[in-house]
């Protein structure tokens, strides 16, 4: 049985840790599995969005597989693994993490790195790292800061403890609080719904939302300019506005 599952259906794919009696963490070769996955969802022209999970009800991920890491040679080896939240954050499709169970370290980085996060009301996110003697490396802090706030990603960062999923809608660290069994129900709603607006403009749309992170305001509203002006040069575009004008629903073709 394969660690990582991946399947499509229709526009949508799905990547599974599927490694549940080990609170799907991830071995190294998970990782590269993710990141051969990853790989094929951005060379396809029909994927159009992606649902991250983790198989069973305990756990979403619970980081990197603390009995893998003494694999690593010297602290330069691990500090130059491939590394699946990374791979995450590289797919050009919008993402969604559909979080059941435990997203601890590099789990929680893992639903960070998607554009669009969910829960379901058993779920639990930590920074656990702390405990064991080091901090997290796939992106904790910038993504916290911003997604709770400075004192918010303290207390989690700092203390290494659990945060409940009703907290964590709170403090908009999700967007949706679900049922378990509604949980893959309403993400694939969401990446339905996604999937059916112009694939450029939504692949647009998540460069744009980085560049409001990383620049400056001023130059973040002159990239978003450029990269309307390069959506309504596509193929997409002027369907759209054919569709609009003809009042029918448009058929995009990632043009």
């Amino acid at each position: 049985m394969d660690d990582v599952t991946f399947s499509v259906d229709g526009h949508v794919a799905t990547i599974t840790l599927n490694r549940p009696a080990k609170l799907n963490a991830v071995t190294p070769e998970m990782a590269d599995a993710i990141v051969a996955h990853v790989g094929t969802c951005n060379d396809s022209d029909t994927i159009r969005c992606v649902i991250v999970t983790g198989a069973g009800e305990r756990s979403f991920c619970a980081g990197s597989d603390i009995g893998e890491l003494d694999r690593y040679d010297t602290p330069w080896a691990f500090r130059n693994r491939p590394d699946y939240c990374d791979a995450i954050r590289s797919l050009l499709k919008p993402t969604i993490a559909a979080v059941n169970g435990y997203a601890f370290g590099g789990g929680l980085e893992t639903a960070m790195s998607c554009d669009i996060r969910i829960a379901s009301d058993n779920a639990q996110f930590a920074a656990p790292e702390i405990k064991l003697g080091w901090i997290g490396g796939g992106g904790m802090a910038t993504f916290l800061t911003h997604s709770i706030g400075p004192s918010n990603a303290a207390m989690m960062i700092m203390t290494g403890d659990p945060v409940a999923a009703e907290q964590a809608l709170a403090w908009g660290l999700v967007s949706a609080v679900t049922t378990q069994a509604e949980l893959l129900p309403r993400a694939s709603e969401i990446a339905s719904t996604i999937a059916t607006r112009a694939p450029i403009a939504a692949e647009t749309a998540k460069l744009n939302l980085k560049a409001a992170f990383a620049m400056p305001q001023e130059k973040a509203i002159e990239y978003e300019r450029d990269l309307q002006t390069i959506c309504f040069a596509t193929e997409d575009a002027a369907e759209g506005r054919a569709a609009f004008a003809e009042k029918r629903a448009p058929l995009f073709r990632r043009r």
